[in-house]
């Protein structure tokens, strides 16, 4: 299952731009925390932490502690995250409060398997990733870090899709139909293109005999 991860936050009281404009002066990132029927909660965190979680990649589908220094500790996911246009420095982050007995809604990357067995592959196929992620309605406490699909049995032309996923965990896609994850397709023929000829020099005259005279 995903690991939830601590990050530590301290308490913002202001809200608005001139707010958090200060905060980044200090050297910190805003940061709100919203949902679950509740207040918003303003904090800061340091931008190493911030940038740590966005270079491990799938932060969409972690769960955060964020734990407030002097308060509470948050049970979130990571909605969303803001850049600026030049230094591509994180300007804000937002978190979602995860309600106990409710699903979250997350994206899980996929992972595919036995790749290096495929029939399909073998023959000169093209594994074709459709969807590198799929986005499903969880338990907050039984989100997998991937499904697997088995390419084992995979030939040129089959469709993988959600039916081809192992284990779901008790997870439920938000899309209503077993949608194509990847497909094995045929390999890419690369047809030679013949050069064009080049033209035939124009014959030496004769030794001996004169070339014929232009009229005038």
């Amino acid at each position: 299952m995903v690991q939830t991860i601590r990050i530590e936050a301290e308490a913002r009281e202001r809200a608005g731009k001139g707010a958090a404009r200060a905060t980044r002066r200090e050297g910190l990132v805003p940061a709100v925390i919203y949902g679950a029927k509740q207040e918003a909660t303003l904090v800061a965190l340091d931008p190493r932490d911030v940038m740590k979680e966005l270079h491990k990649g799938g932060w969409q589908g972690h769960l955060y502690e964020v734990a407030v220094k002097g308060g509470d500790t948050v049970r979130t996911l990571m909605r969303d995250v803001q850049f600026h246009p030049v230094t591509d420095r994180p300007l804000h982050v937002d978190f979602q409060r995860v309600a106990p007995g409710t699903r979250i809604r997350v994206r899980v990357p996929v992972a595919f398997l036995n790749e290096e067995s495929c029939p399909g592959l073998k023959e000169g196929g093209v594994l074709n990733i459709v969807r590198r992620e799929l986005e499903v309605l969880a338990d907050p406490d039984a989100v997998p870090e991937a499904f697997e699909i088995d390419l084992a049995a995979a030939t040129i032309g089959d469709s993988l899709r959600w039916s081809a996923v192992k284990d779901r965990f008790g997870t439920r896609s938000v899309i209503d139909r077993d949608f194509v994850v990847a497909t094995i397709a045929p390999p890419t023929v690369v047809e030679e293109v013949a050069a064009p000829a080049e033209p035939a020099a124009p014959a030496a005259p004769a030794k001996g005999k004169a070339a014929p005279a232009k009229k005038k």
